[in-house]
C-alpha cells in the first residue's frame, strides 16, 4: 500500500501544478463596458466552449474535480 500511496501523491503534485497553470492561462472574466450595450454576445461569444478559453475552463474543472478527488483518496487511512 505504500506503493500506491506514493504514486498517488505524485500525481496529486502534477494535478496541482497543472491546475495551477491552467488558472494562469486563463483570461479575466471582467468584459468591461462592452457587456453593457450587449456586445458580449458576438459570434465568438455564443461559440466559446469550441474555442482555446472554452477547452482551457473545461480542463480545468476536470483538473479541479481530478484534485479534490486526490485530496479525498490520500487523507483515507489506508
Amino acid at each position: 500500500m505504500g506503493i500506491l500511496r506514493i504514486v498517488l501523491t505524485v500525481v496529486f503534485v502534477l494535478v496541482s501544478i497543472a491546475l495551477v497553470v491552467l488558472v494562469l492561462m486563463q483570461e479575466g472574466k471582467s468584459a468591461g463596458l462592452g457587456a453593457i450595450a450587449g456586445a458580449a454576445e458576438t459570434y465568438w461569444g455564443k461559440n466559446k466552449g469550441r474555442s482555446m478559453e472554452g477547452t482551457l475552463v473545461r480542463l480545468t474543472k476536470i483538473l479541479a474535480a481530478a484534485f479534490i478527488l486526490l485530496a479525498v483518496i490520500l487523507n483515507l487511512n489506508f
